[in-house]
């Protein structure tokens, strides 16, 4: 106890405080390397974030050791600011990498932007989910899918052009790029489970879009969790888009439009045999919606 409280006074007690404060400036050197780490600790999350972070502490650190070696003359200063600058160094080259060696296509890029990255999912990430799929060209009035005849076994992003969704020859509604093309149909069938298309998907204009195989995109999603939910926000977003797009268009005996939203909607269109297929394509993607 003794020996504690001797050490507790050296420490505090007797220890000289500052009696004598450094009349002149330290070098611009060593505010430089201050104002680096300064700004360098505002850097943002990501791969870009991480690059501008490690090169500004990387050049503080730098900064730091050059002024201990050239005016200071301290040697353990300047070792471990040397030792800290080549750590960032390293760290900066190894992201450059990863960011240089990830490439896309046109259409992976202009689908990461305008999705994926607002909704912040890192680039391996996305690199991960781009090769599992293809691209795929359509041409104007061929057919994606038909009703009744096309097996539901990919979900496919549209990247470019115009779809035109109907069912028995009636108008249903458009799809526009960076929208699903089957997200009702995939999410109306379990992953063990087959089924055919109730729509018909046709190219009003020459298309683009990206397609993943139904079994290859259940392994990816058994294998990551995180583009599992990735995927199953942008799909349920996707079927409300359709959902409200079709809104407009139903109507229930007398010509009255009802709002989707309304809770006793469904059960309103369910007391009646549907009385134009738009109706019914509406109640199975509700259902969908449903689960």
């Amino acid at each position: 106890m003794e020996r504690n409280s001797t050490v507790w006074k050296n420490l505090i007690d007797e220890h000289p405080i500052c009696t004598g404060w450094k009349q002149e400036a330290e070098g611009a050197i060593y505010h430089l390397a201050s104002i680096l780490f300064v700004v360098g600790f505002m850097g943002g999350s990501g791969f870009f974030g991480l690059l501008y972070v490690f090169s500004l502490l990387g050049l503080g650190f730098f900064c730091t050791a050059v002024w201990a070696w050239v005016d200071i003359c301290a040697a353990d200063i300047f070792s471990w600011h040397f030792v800290l600058f080549i750590i960032c160094f390293m760290q900066f080259v190894h992201i450059a990498y990863q960011v240089r060696s990830i490439t896309f296509a046109q259409e992976f890029q202009l689908m990461y932007s305008s999705i994926f990255q607002p909704l912040g999912t890192p680039v391996p990430v996305f690199r991960t989910i781009a090769l599992s799929s293809e691209v795929v060209t359509l041409e104007k009035e061929h057919c994606y899918a038909m009703q009744g005849k096309t097996s539901i076994d990919r979900l496919s992003l549209l990247v470019s052009g115009r779809i035109r969704v109907t069912v028995d020859g009636e108008f249903l509604h458009y799809i526009f790029p960076f929208q699903f093309l089957d997200s009702p149909e995939w999410d109306s069938l379990r992953p063990t489970e087959e089924g055919t298309f109730q729509v018909t998907l046709t190219a009003e204009t020459d298309c683009r879009y990206v397609s993943w195989r139904r079994k290859k995109l259940y392994l990816l999603f058994a294998q990551y969790r995180y583009i599992s939910r990735l995927f199953s926000v942008l799909i349920g977003s996707d079927i409300a888009d359709k959902l409200y797009a079709l809104n407009d268009r139903v109507y229930i005996g007398g010509r009255y439009h009802y709002d989707i939203r309304l809770p006793n909607f469904y059960q309103l269109a369910g007391s009646e045999k549907p009385r134009s297929p738009l109706l019914g394509h509406f109640r199975n993607i509700r259902q969908h919606c449903d689960k």
